[in-house]
Order: C-alpha cells, then structure tokens, then sequence
C-alpha cells in the first residue's frame, strides 16, 4: 500500500515557445501542479510580477531576459526605498524612470533639473566635458533646500541617458544658518566695546548683557522665557542672575545644586547634565517656572570643565524641545559663561578678577574658548559631507584668536577696589572727621573701604551684619552708613529703615553685587532717600565721589 503525502499545489507557467519544443514535459508537469501557458513574454513577464508563480519554464535566451526584467524590479523596490530621490531621463530632459522619492518632490526642483538637462544637452559641444558628473544646488521658494547629482550615461552610438539623484539638504542647511547665527551670537555676546563699558558701572554692564542673551535667546531658540542662575560656591546656592518672563514668585524660590530636592535647575547644576522636560505635569523634579508653563530645557553654564550655573528655557507647549535645541543651547550657554565670566559678575568671583593679570585671565578663558570650538566639532560629525560647515568652523576658530585680543585689553589692571591698599595717606576735605558705618559680611570689602576713607581723613568703623550695625547706630550718631544689601541677619531695606527711624538725617550707601535681589531693596529705598548706590566691583574713585556726595557738608541742615 502506497501511502499518499499532501504537498501545496504548485503554479507552474510555461512560456508557449517552450511547450512547443518539449510538450512531453509539459504534460509531465502537469501531474504535479497548476501548469499555464503563456503565448508571449510580455504576459508572461505580466505574471510573474504578480507573485502567484512558483516555477517558470522558458528557454535560455527567454530564461535571461525573465532574469533581467526580475532583477529590475527588485533593484526599483530598492531604489524606492532610500531617501534620495532618483530619475532617468532622455537627453531632452525628459523623465523616462523615477523612483517613489522623485515623485514627491516639489515641482519647481523637478523642473529645475529638467532644464538644465536640457541646456547642458544643446550645449554640448565637449564631449568630455559633458561625460563628467555635475553637482546642482537648488533653493525653493518655500525655504526648502536640495542638492542634484547628474551623471550622463553614454553608449557607443552616441545615445545618451542621464541620471538624477536628489537630495533634501534642507535640516543641514539650516542647521549651518543657525550655527552662523550662534557664532555670530557669540560674538556680540563675548565682545567688549572698551569705550562703552568703561562708563559703565556693573548694573548696567549686566542689563546690557542681559539684553543681549534676550534678543539672542529669542532669534536663535525662538523662546522668550527664560532664567539664569549662577552656582555661589560658599553656599552652594544658584543665585538668580538675569531672567526673563519669570513670575516674581518663581524668582524667589532657593535651588541649590543638588540632585535631589532642588528640582531640575538643582540637578543640572549637581550632575552636569542637560535636561529635557517635555510635560512638566509629570516631572516630579519641575519647579515653579512661567505660568502655564508645559516643557522646559535646562543646560549647565560651563567654565571650561567646571559648571558655573545653569540657562533655563520655559514653554507654555508640550514636548517642544528637541536634542537639537538642547545642542544649541549647550553651545549659547558656554559663551553666556564666558561673557559673565569677562564682565567680572559671577557671584562668588566678583573681586578676584579685579586687578588680575591679562595673561592669566586670557589663560583662564583659553579652556572655555576651546570648549565651544569641540562642541560645535562634534555637532558638525552629525552631517558629514557638508564642506561649507568647515569652513565655519575655521571663522570660530578666527574668532577665538579675536576674542584672546579683547580680553588681553580689557583685563589690564584699571585701579579697582582692590588695589586701592597702596594708596598715600591725603586727606579730603569733604571726607576728613566725618564718622562712617561700613557694613559687609565680607571681611575684604569692610576693611577695603574703611582704609581709604582712614586714608582720606574719615573715622571709619566696620559691622559684619545688619543686627550689629543697628545696635552700633543706636549708640553712635554717624555721618554716613554704608552697607551691603545681602548679609545674614537683616537685609539691606530692613537695615536702610532702621537707621532712618534712629537717625532720620544719616544718609544710607548700598553696595551690592549683581544678581537677583528678592527684596527689592534699592528699589524701595530709593523713594525713602536712599543716598547712592556702589556696584561692586568698583574703583576707589567712584567709592570717594559717592562718599562726597552723600555726606551732607558741615553747617547745611
């Protein structure tokens, strides 16, 4: 007994040229399977694009062109599978084959390429020319971008066939612009007009820088919101710095760089690492921002290999920072670092940098300057091929050199507060025998300023904090009192009020830092007759004419 197996039938189709010459296999066939029977190639390709065929019986010569039409259509279903698109066209410019891609390309490119096939046809005059491949670069109205490779086909008889490929060039296009817009960003941001900063005392060099990093966040990242704090190492506090759309209660929240418990700002600031919050509904880490706020990004501010602080960005839109942005932002804050860095404003380093060094503030720069050149290397890895960005690269690397310069100028020792020790003994008349309180948390600024007002003829004595100077107040009618408005125990405005109601006729002098200040002291104090304001650092010759001005002169009531 024979035992029957069940097999899948199979398709079998016999081109009508072959079962001519073997009709005993055909018949042979046909106990095994499906047999059809094709009276020309052209159906007899037909079915084979229609995938139902399992074997095909054709003769040799019939066999290979079956081969060729086969391995054709798998070579377009590659073809319509990659991201460029491809054509081949007659001499006329005329489009015999495209792929997929091709197709959806706007017209206007396709018609671009078309004419210029044409033209390069009509003026064809070197033959060796015209074999060659040409590169294209085509712009859209839409602000779209592509690149065309045209290599011509020839045969022996002269025929010509020409293939396209296309490509959408436009992400690294504009990738390059907005690189070109960071550089140049860059630029403004780090550059120091000596001419202009000279005048101006730290305040409004800060407000200059700060609507600088504005109009630059706004142009370069297209976002309005923002805020930059600076890490005060004694504290480990981030300070508020310059900000942007920020609610005031939002401002006076204390982060600290830690990773935990200090919100996003706090663990950028600890780890190092950039964050992206695209809801921050489900972050737990997000802190109070801007109102309606919905994503956020937070890059460190980097001075060379330490962070300094961080550059927050905010968005009433869900999910609307990408890597790319995060890359950018990178690149801006490290020149953000450099500028504050250059304007002597960093929190913690307000009074070393004055009197340093040319060389070595150029030094300490050099690191950060390198940094950014890195950082927009390894941007740039991400689009090889593109030639253009490399040169770039090279205007940065200019740039560097330029920057070097400026601050090599502008760090040159120019008198500051610091200096001011080895200064002769002169007195003032304005200033000689008039009693003033300095008071600072800071032992370098108290024992700074009451050397040259001694020097100057004034009986100068010094308290570390607001409590302290209250009770010195209470018991001495002082001519002057000049205080720092960011101590532990009383701030500046509960210090400023006290002197008054003990001493209505005792003018008050602010000195302070920059940085974000929750109280809002000069603001209130100014109306209230706040007597001047000092922003540190300052130059002996700015402490002395403030002193003059705000000391009453004797017999004036």
């Amino acid at each position: 007994m024979m035992s029957q197996v069940s097999t899948t039938p199979q398709t079998i189709l016999v081109l009508e040229s072959a079962a001519t010459q073997c009709p005993e296999l055909v018949e042979l066939l046909r106990q095994h399977g499906e047999v059809r029977v094709a009276p020309t190639m052209a159906i007899a390709l037909g079915e084979l694009d229609k995938g139902t065929v399992s074997h095909f019986l054709a003769t040799p010569q019939d066999l290979h062109i079956a081969a060729q039409h086969i391995a054709g259509n798998e070579l377009a279903d590659v073809l319509d599978t990659i991201a460029q698109g491809v054509c081949l066209m007659d001499e006329q410019g005329q489009i015999l084959w495209s792929n997929t891609k091709f197709g959806q390309l706007p017209s206007e490119v396709v018609d671009r390429v078309q004419r210029h096939c044409a033209e390069t046809h009509a003026h064809r005059e070197d033959r060796s020319s015209f074999g060659r491949t040409r590169s294209l670069s085509l712009i859209t109205d839409g602000d779209q971008y592509f690149e065309a490779r045209i290599t011509p086909i020839l045969d022996q008889r002269g025929v010509t066939r020409l293939v396209a490929s296309l490509t959408d060039v436009t992400r690294a296009r504009r990738l390059q612009k907005k690189m070109d817009a960071i550089d140049n960003a860059g630029r403004e941001l780090v550059r120091v007009d000596t001419e202009q900063t000279d005048k101006m005392h730290t305040a409004q060099r800060l407000d200059l820088l700060e609507q600088k990093i504005i109009r630059y966040t706004r142009e370069l990242l297209n976002f309005d919101n923002f805020a930059i704090r600076l890490l005060n190492k004694e504290t480990n506090r981030l300070e508020l710095v310059l900000c942007a759309g920020l609610p005031s209660e939002a401002q006076q929240v204390d982060i600290f760089a830690s990773p935990e418990g200090s919100g996003i700002s706090g663990y950028v600031a600890a780890t190092g690492r950039s964050y992206i919050c695209p809801d921050v509904s489900q972050d737990s880490r997000y802190l109070l921002g801007i109102d309606n706020a919905r994503s956020s990004l937070t890059v460190p501010l980097r001075l060379h290999d330490q962070v300094i602080g961080i550059f927050n960005i905010e968005s009433d839109r869900l999910a609307v920072f990408s890597e790319e942005d995060r890359q950018f932002a990178e690149i801006f804050g490290r020149y953000i670092a450099i500028a504050l860095h250059i304007l002597d404003l960093l929190v913690v380093e307000r009074h070393a940098t004055t009197g340093r060094l040319a060389d070595d503030v150029s030094a300490e720069i050099a690191g950060p300057l390198s940094d950014i050149l890195v950082d927009s290397t390894m941007l740039m890895e991400d689009y090889i091929g593109h030639d253009d960005l490399r040169h770039r690269l090279q205007a940065i690397a200019d740039n560097v050199a330029r920057i070097r310069e400026c601050i090599k100028h502008v760090a040159k020792p120019v008198g500051g507060l610091l200096g001011c020790k080895n200064l002769e003994p002169t007195t003032d008349p304005a200033i000689e025998g008039r009693t003033v309180l300095v008071v600072d948390d800071e032992e370098i600024i108290r024992t700074t300023v009451r050397d040259v007002l001694a020097k100057h003829g004034a009986e100068v004595d010094v308290a570390r904090e607001g409590n302290e100077a209250v009770a010195m107040v209470k018991q001495r009618a002082y001519d002057l009192v000049i205080s720092d408005i960011r101590m532990p125990g009383l701030n500046g405005y509960e210090i400023f009020r006290a002197i008054k109601e003990l001493r209505p006729e005792c003018p008050v002098m602010f000195m302070t830092g920059f940085g974000y200040d929750p109280n809002h002291t000069i603001i209130r104090a100014q109306p209230e007759g706040l007597a001047a304001v000092l922003y540190k650092p300052f130059k002996v010759d700015e402490l002395l004419a403030e002193v003059r001005t705000a000391l009453v002169p004797r017999g004036v009531e």
